[in-house]
């Protein structure tokens, strides 16, 4: 390995040379998506395509008036991308880091540098608030490093020459110097984040069903669209007398001679858009873009849409201790003077006013004492004792905390005052008088002793015995919302999972004064080597200690494959692979950049207190969206029963006008009134399944009611227009029933809204006869009418009943089978099929291949970047000295520095 001189640090030609091999500190942090990957993800989906396709056959036909229904498509694609442009450029904005730069030894001389134009042996400076841009040894100087980020560990470790620093870690106090010996992708914290770099697939219910729905739909319109079309087609075919030798010749030499049958063309596109849900597409990310805007004024960014609804069926929530239930902060949890008869007592007593205990006197000054270098320690001692009535005395002599003696302290005119830890203050005789007191103590906070000396040799070492006087104990700072937040999910039913990479006591402890349940008993996962010992764990335990990064992840997916929907916090680095592999994941806004950028919610103030209202508002959205999805997946059912009954009995009996008035009143206006209402009932079953289970009975009632229609008005001679009419006014009966049904219980709101429905559907009739083609009845066609709308009324209700009447389907979790394997177990028996298609796997190779042009394009401009840095601290020479330059080229390894040669003398 080699060496580097300490005070020289490298030469300008060993940083090219390193350059040159590519060992420079390459930005390997995980970053947000692209403004461009945000609009293809966006843009290209199934829906948008099927779409275009029927705009394209609309625009042959030249009837451009009809292309209206791409508003939707152009509005739900507006809505995806401006929400992932919001929490992009929110998350952007939240950057731990407000100066990455760090001091380099180069020639001698310290420079400063940006992050990703260090190089592989570098020296550099270290003081107290940076943050270690990669991995380093110490060769110089100690200091007190806080490692909680990458971790978990609350407590500062102590680094000296030798000891390993690993990058995304803080000085917390001290100065030192170090060696760099990982650069780019070999450091600690880019290996974690290279773990992470996978697309993770949206665990969505609603999501699902929506992709659902709409591939069933592409596959049933095909061909149900070819045989309208041709049935279409030979009606016209008729009309036009039958010419040629079939109707298809027929059409081909209609299209040759560029006369395209637009009526045909256009009556089977009116049918195909029936069957697309473009409404409840449209519906649902309005309603959870609504839900995105209510939570950021609550300080809570949702990164998706979807995540909203998959916190709100969360079963499982595991949470990190340090950042989430903690502040990340110390506080002071209590003071205990010592009653032990002859320890503590001395003369100077009487000089520490008779209202403050000798304790207090000696904890509040020493801590004033020494501010000037506050630790964490120090520093919850200042905000225990700020708004306490202490005398403050001056301090005559100060002796700073030292990681190496473990203690600091001060002399005042009322004595002189040590404060550290019990075992390096103490000698072994009084240690073993309070020995069992500190071990008490120490079970659930950290403690230290303060004791009266005789005061401090010029050296800093204490003169005489230490005699305590009493104990003050230290734990992390418990968020003032944690127990009540902790306290609403165990009433939701929610599992709570407390992980942190911190002793399993001490984490134990924490569970148990925030209220989470079985923080009793506790694991440390140091022991958990084998994945049949998580699996053992996960079923047993709920607070895991001493757990790394990656046992995080193993005991997420253990959660997973037991049929749980898991949802993880955490703020560090070593959070990370969890907040990936779960179903939910949710980071503060204080925490390390990777946790933000793959976290699909932000708390903004770091506020565990938010999450509730995350919850109500994806409960808020569902259940809203189960009621609203069941009228516009009524009509996209009905269009297609229509569409096959339509095949074998044309006409098909809706004109586009007659659709409008039942989109606008009897699916539109209700849909978007149900949607946003307030509605914080608890999630139960399948998403998909509750639509189905609404708007199946409504789908088969307009149905049959349409083929009664036709068979009515073919027995009776009734006209074209009288059939619509007909078929219009059952299909509303129909709907105005399901949409009784589903406002159960009514509120006012509710009430209102039938009204609207019902009057608004008898004024569209009544006042525009003429405008939506309803033909005059006579007192025949009316009774009849009136017969098949009651018929149609009783089929939806005894249908409706029927289906609230079937129980759940059971749902069981199988694990085991290998990868690429899904097992699924109902009532008709089990099925095995495969997790992806060829076309999945290849889509998978494409993106592996897109992914690492672009590491390779990032490889090239981090070069480039270090070589910027090498100019920095090169003297500016005089123009027109034949000075050669190095030259960089490409290569076959990446990139190439050409070093100018020295001539010979």
């Amino acid at each position: 390995m080699a060496t580097t001189d300490i005070e020289r640090g490298l030469s300008t030609a060993e940083v090219e040379e390193r350059i040159a091999a590519g060992k420079i500190n390459r930005n390997m942090e995980l970053k947000t998506k692209s403004v461009r990957e945000l609009i293809i993800e966006n843009l290209c989906t199934l829906f948008n395509l099927i779409n275009v396709i029927l705009a394209i056959l609309v625009i042959m036909t030249g009837s451009f008036k009809n292309l209206t229904f791409l508003f939707v498509v152009f509005l739900n694609t507006a809505i995806g991308v401006i929400q992932s442009m919001r929490s992009k450029k929110m998350v952007d904005k939240l950057t731990l880091l407000t100066s990455k730069k760090a001091i380099a030894v180069r020639d001698g001389a310290e420079v400063e540098l940006d992050l990703d134009q260090i190089v592989l042996d570098d020296i550099i400076r270290l003081g107290r608030g940076d943050q270690i841009p990669a991995d380093a040894v110490v060769v110089s100087g100690e200091a007190l490093v806080n490692e909680s980020l990458l971790t978990g560990e609350s407590d500062l470790i102590k680094k000296q020459p030798g000891s390993e620093l690993m990058s995304g870690s803080f000085i917390d106090s001290g100065l030192l110097r170090a060696r760099v010996v990982h650069v780019g992708a070999d450091n600690y914290v880019a290996k974690i984040n290279n773990e992470a770099k996978y697309v993770k697939k949206v665990n969505s219910e609603i999501m699902n069903a929506l992709n659902a729905i709409v591939r069933f739909a592409s596959v049933i319109m095909i061909p149900l669209g070819l045989a309208l079309f041709a049935s279409s087609v030979s009606g016209l075919w008729d009309a036009a007398g039958a010419p040629g030798d079939s109707a298809l010749s027929w059409c081909f030499s209609e299209l040759l001679a560029g006369r395209v049958p637009s009526s045909a063309l256009l009556s089977t596109v009116g049918a195909l858009l029936g069957m697309i849900p473009q409404g409840l597409v449209l519906l649902t990310s309005s309603v959870l873009a609504i839900a995105t805007v209510r939570l950021a004024r609550r300080k809570v960014l949702a990164q998706q849409l979807y995540c909203i609804e998959t916190l709100a069926r969360v079963d499982v929530l595991c949470l990190d201790k340090t950042g989430t239930i903690t502040s990340g902060r110390m506080e002071v949890e209590g003071t205990y003077p010592l009653p032990v008869e002859g320890v503590g007592l001395a003369s100077d007593e009487a000089s520490v006013p008779v209202d403050t205990t000798v304790l207090d006197f000696a904890l509040a000054n020493v801590a004033r004492a020494t501010s000037a270098d506050a630790n964490e320690t120090c520093q919850a001692l200042l905000n225990y004792y700020a708004d306490r009535p202490v005398e403050v005395s001056e301090p005559l002599s100060v002796i700073p905390f030292s990681s190496s003696k473990k203690w600091s302290g001060a002399s005042f005119a009322q004595g002189s005052y040590v404060m550290g830890a019990a075992q390096f203050v103490l000698s072994e005789r009084i240690f073993a008088q309070v020995e069992n007191r500190v071990a008490e103590l120490a079970d659930t906070c950290r403690v230290l002793v303060v004791a009266r000396v005789d005061g401090f040799t010029p050296d800093g070492d204490m003169v005489g015995e230490a005699e305590p006087v009493g104990f003050v104990t230290i734990r992390d700072e418990i968020r003032t919302s944690a127990a009540e937040t902790i306290g609403y999910f165990n009433e939701q039913g929610v599992t709570l999972n407390v992980i942190s990479g911190d002793d399993p006591r001490t984490v134990s402890s924490i569970a148990r004064v925030v209220g989470v349940p079985g923080a009793d008993a506790y694991v440390d996962a140091t022991t958990l080597d084998t994945p049949s010992k998580i699996d053992a764990a996960v079923d047993r335990y709920h607070v895991f200690g001493r757990v790394t990064p990656q046992q995080k992840r193993e005991l997420v997916q253990a959660l997973k494959r037991r049929g749980h929907t898991v949802a993880m916090t955490g703020d560090g680095v070593n959070d990370v692979l969890a907040l990936k592999e779960a179903d939910c994941s949710v980071a503060m806004a204080a925490g390390s950049d990777a946790a933000r950028n793959v976290a699909e919610i932000v708390l903004v103030d770091n506020d565990f207190a938010s999450m509730p209202a995350v919850v109500a508002e994806g409960r808020r959205s569902i259940n809203n969206l189960q009621r609203s999805a069941s009228l516009f997946l009524t009509k996209t059912l009905f269009s297609m029963g229509l569409a096959a009954l339509c095949i074998a009995l044309p006409p098909y009996p809706f004109e586009p006008i007659q659709m409008t008035l039942i989109n606008f009143f009897c699916i539109g206006a209700p849909g978007f009134v149900l949607g946003l209402e307030p509605n914080n009932a608890r999630v139960k079953g399948s998403f998909l399944t509750n639509v189905l289970k609404r708007a199946l009975p409504a789908s088969v009632a307009v149905i049959l009611a349409a083929a009664l229609d036709i068979f009515v008005a073919r027995v009776f001679g009734f006209s074209q227009l009288t059939l619509s009419t007909m078929c219009l006014l059952t299909s509303c009966a129909a709907s105005v029933s399901l949409i009784w049904r589903i406002s159960q219980p009514l509120t006012p709101l509710r009430v209102v809204l039938f009204v609207f429905v019902v009057v608004g559907i008898l004024a569209g009739v009544i006042g525009f006869p003429e405008l939506l083609s309803i033909a005059n009845l006579s007192m025949g066609e009316a009774i009849i009418l009136l017969v098949i709308v009651v018929f149609t009324c009783g089929v939806f209700f005894k249908l409706a009943t029927m289906m609230d009447s079937l129980k759940p389907r059971r749902r069981h979790a199988a694990t085991g089978f290998g990868r690429g394997v899904r097992v699924r177990l109902g009532r008709g028996g089990g099925k095995v099929s495969s997790t992806g298609s060829t076309a999945e796997r290849f889509a998978k190779r494409v993106a592996a291949d897109m992914a690492q042009r672009r590491e390779e394009r990032t490889t090239r401009e981090a070069e480039a970047r270090a070589l910027e840095g090498v100019e920095k601290t090169q003297p500016k020479k005089k123009k027109g000295a034949g000075v050669k330059r190095s030259r960089v080229t490409k290569s076959a390894q990446g990139i190439k520095v050409s070093m100018p040669s020295k001539k010979k003398k």
